[in-house]
């Protein structure tokens, strides 16, 4: 049976993911985003609140198993990768959504996919469940990347 203290962990875990999600939630598509030029396989919005939902869980979950088999002290640099790709991945929504700077969004999920595969890797070695959680976050931010650079592509000024 786990402790009140390690129950009290994950949910710090899920708290810091979801407050990243919050503030990402806080440059919402809107107007201009409608306005954009998009491919033909761009899901349509109400895809993406579940799937990140879902994700960010996942994210939490798999940083949880990491710290509590080593804590900080047993695994800096997953931990530290890891809270380097969430800082990333709250960085995108504002540049993307609420700058409008697609470009500059494209240079953050492309850095951000790197450190979601480093992370990945640096959680496998230490649990094969907490890497295995962010295969599919690893896979959705590859298509995000895909997504991002076909949007920037078809609205680039000409």
């Amino acid at each position: 049976m786990k402790s009140v203290g390690t129950w009290a962990a994950l949910a710090a875990w899920v708290g810091l993911c979801f407050a990243v999600a919050g503030l990402g939630a806080r440059y919402a598509p809107g107007p201009d985003y409608a306005a954009l030029l998009k491919p033909s396989w761009t899901p349509p919005p109400g895809v993406f609140p579940p799937v990140w939902t879902t994700l960010y869980l996942m994210m939490a979950v798999a940083a949880w198993l990491v710290w509590q088999r080593f804590g900080f002290r047993g695994a800096p640099v997953a931990l530290a990768l890891f809270l380097g790709q969430l800082m990333l991945n709250a960085l995108w929504s504002w540049l993307f959504f609420g700058l409008q700077r697609r470009g500059l969004a494209l240079v953050d999920v492309g850095l951000l996919w790197v450190l979601i595969a480093l992370t990945l890797a640096a959680f496998w070695r230490r649990s094969v469940p907490a890497g295995a959680l962010l295969i599919p976050y690893l896979a959705w931010v590859t298509f995000a990347v895909a997504l991002n650079f076909a949007i920037w592509r078809l609205n680039m000024a000409p």
